[in-house]
């Protein structure tokens, strides 16, 4: 595995307190792929079957058509649905080009067996969304 990946990994900030060891793990696990801006990563209300990782460009998220957020390096993308076997909350589509890691459903959840550090940021990262979106509904 090169160091330049692992480096990578490292400055994202979901897998920015994993050990060199767990790095190696999560990019076993994962695959590197490419994207060119105007490709749909995910579809609202499709059924989840993998998670991305952003390493380079940008993604912007609708929900219902309407432009909620962008996306950019170190931002994940589709982990809720992996995490509850729903469907998609929102579309994301390419802006720019893209360089992705990609974890199936299967390999997500190795990964989160075999890097406990990384579920706790997980459910760290999804409890802030959720007190995000209670302070949208309920101010």
């Amino acid at each position: 595995m090169a160091s330049k990946h692992l480096d990578q990994l490292a400055q994202i900030p979901l897998f920015s307190a994993c050990s060199k060891r767990d790095l190696q793990k999560i990019a076993r696990a994962s695959n590197e792929v490419t994207v060119e801006p105007g490709r749909l990563l995910v579809d609202q209300g499709d059924a989840g079957r993998e998670a991305f990782v952003i390493i380079d460009g940008e993604a912007v998220v609708k929900r219902n058509g309407r432009k909620v957020a962008t996306l950019g390096p170190g931002d994940s993308i589709g982990e809720l649905a992996l995490l509850d076997h729903g469907p998609r909350t929102a579309s994301v589509e390419a802006v720019t080009p893209m360089k992705l890691l990609v974890l199936t459903a299967r390999e997500f959840a190795g990964v989160l067996d075999e890097v406990p550090g990384l579920s706790h940021k997980l459910m760290a990262a999804l409890a802030s969304r959720v007190r995000e979106f209670d302070k949208q509904i309920y101010g």
